[in-house]
């Protein structure tokens, strides 16, 4: 891998030489001429190894476009930005030994009776057990939280009743009211004798302050942040992103979701305003299923083996008071697994419906087969609602998300903009009955570079939780009026034509 890399920087040092003699210095005709050569050959062999890599004609293409227009910038851009199969070498090993994890955990699994399921869901639940090698269960439960108060409330509440550990793993981590709260709740726990491992993306928890972990150390917490800014910048790991937040709690608790850490999750950021998000509650056999997830995730950054520990570890749900209804599925996504799997489980849940999709997501930067899915089932009369902030915290994705809405407006798909505040719920459901919720956003970002975890949910009470809080929402959203939008000003439509020249790393 760092073999290759030198080449590749090589390579960027043999386009800037070359061209500068051949182009600004006063050398004899030959030198010139031997520049020109080696320039054009370096050109002629980055585009054959693009080529190799077996992208869709038009990526390649743009690929090759860039590299010869612009060599030196468009091949370092290339190399930051540009190479999605890259993964492939950064995380090999984690992937391997994740995709060994999974395989003997679904060899340990008793085959449970799914038979209860209804076609559409039966047909996806197949798919998602088959691709991402992680069981479905009957014996767990989901509850679904309501925004940042509901959600920390709880999270607090669980924390406080730990016992032996607390697995914690986070995107985002704020040191502000709310994340010195949680953090004081885990050196306290840690004080007591519960073990507490904490996980933070190292961009995402920048203004996670250096003084804060030193407290978190010294009270006996284990910190560890995932791919250090400061060793990424030269393979690329600094373009994949650990999105996942996961609460582990005596491994009869766990919590995913939208949430980060942070006081604008409870709508205290006065730019943002009010956040509009969704959280889950785990409790039963799916629990595991989330903690092996973190577990994973530890090793990979500890160096170390924790899995055997916790092998054990689970808990059925039996109580009468945790009544069991319809089954859920935990399902990781990233560079640790299989390339774009998240895409294929939104794409085979949008193709499943029989009666209605709706779909709220802060980014909405769809890739071709899924715009494909949503158009068809338009055109065949299935409901189709598409709920987006009518504000997005990123210009970009904001305006890239818009640059779609012309043709799926077109074929009857119906798209309202959240007016309230910040929409930054990740929500999926299908007919009423087949719901997804987790940290995996509607774009390029999600389905390929970010590590995700959702949750599916096949049947469950939880899901008419989501189909009331989704109707909600429709309450304090405006449906965008196709002849309106149509009607958009020549500025409006250049931003969004200029943004979605990026849809490929939103």
């Amino acid at each position: 891998m760092k073999g290759r890399r030198r080449v590749e920087f090589l390579f960027v040092f043999i386009l800037m030489v070359t061209l500068y003699i051949g182009l600004f210095m006063a050398t004899s005709i030959m030198t010139t001429i031997m520049c020109l050569v080696f320039y054009s050959l370096a050109i002629l062999v980055i585009c054959y190894s693009i080529m190799l890599e077996d992208r869709t004609p038009q990526h390649t293409l743009l690929w090759m476009y860039v590299i010869v227009f612009f060599p030196v910038f468009g091949y370092l851009f290339y190399l930051f930005s540009g190479q999605l199969y890259m993964k492939g070498y950064l995380f090999k090993s984690k992937r391997s030994r994740d995709r060994d994890e999974w395989k003997r955990l679904m060899h340990r699994e008793e085959e449970q009776d799914i038979s209860f399921l209804q076609d559409g869901q039966l047909r996806f639940a197949e798919f998602a057990n088959h691709s991402s090698l992680t069981p479905i269960s009957t014996k767990s439960k989901a509850t679904i939280l309501k925004n940042g108060d509901e959600t920390f409330f709880e999270i607090k509440r669980r924390l406080l009743q730990a016992k032996k550990f607390i697995h914690m793993e986070y995107y985002i981590f704020r040191s502000d009211r709310l994340g010195k709260e949680i953090m004081k709740i885990l050196m306290d726990k840690a004080k007591q004798g519960v073990e507490v491992l904490f996980i933070y993306d190292a961009a995402g928890s920048l203004t996670l302050h250096a003084e804060d972990i030193n407290q978190m150390l010294d009270a006996g917490i284990r910190v560890k942040p995932f791919s250090p800014l400061k060793y990424g910048f030269f393979n690329q790991k600094f373009n994949f992103r650990n999105h996942r937040k996961i609460i582990i709690i005596d491994g009869e608790i766990g919590f995913t979701g939208g949430l980060n850490v942070g006081n604008e999750y409870l709508g205290e950021d006065k730019q943002i305003g009010f956040w509009r998000d969704t959280h889950l509650l785990l409790k039963g056999e799916a629990v595991y299923i989330l903690h092996t997830i973190f577990l994973l995730d530890w090793e990979y950054v500890a160096n170390e083996e924790v899995l055997d520990k916790y092998r054990n570890d689970r808990k059925p749900i039996h109580k009468k008071d945790d009544v069991v209804d319809g089954a859920l599925q935990v399902v990781a996504s990233g560079p640790d697994t299989q390339q774009g799997i998240m895409g294929d489980f939104y794409y085979s849940m949008i193709s499943s419906a029989d009666y209605s999709i709706w779909i709220a997501t802060p980014y909405f930067v769809p890739d071709e087969a899924i715009r494909t899915a949503l158009r068809v089932a338009a055109a065949k009369g299935i409901e189709v609602r598409i709920l987006v902030p009518e504000i997005n915290d990123s210009f970009f994705t904001q305006y890239a998300s818009r640059s779609y809405f012309s043709e799926l407006l077109r074929y009857g798909v119906e798209i309202y903009s959240y007016k309230k505040g910040f929409l930054h719920q990740k929500i999926i459901i299908i007919d009423g009955n087949l719901a997804s919720i987790g940290t995996a956003n509607m774009d390029m970002r999600s389905f390929h570079l970010n590590f995700e975890v959702n949750v599916f949910l096949y049947g469950t009470s939880s899901i008419r939780d989501l189909v009331a809080h989704y109707e909600d929402d429709m309450k304090d959203s405006f449906k965008i009026s196709p002849v309106q939008f149509y009607k958009r000003g020549l500025l409006e439509r250049t931003k969004e034509s200029f943004a979605r020249l990026f849809s490929g790393v939103l």
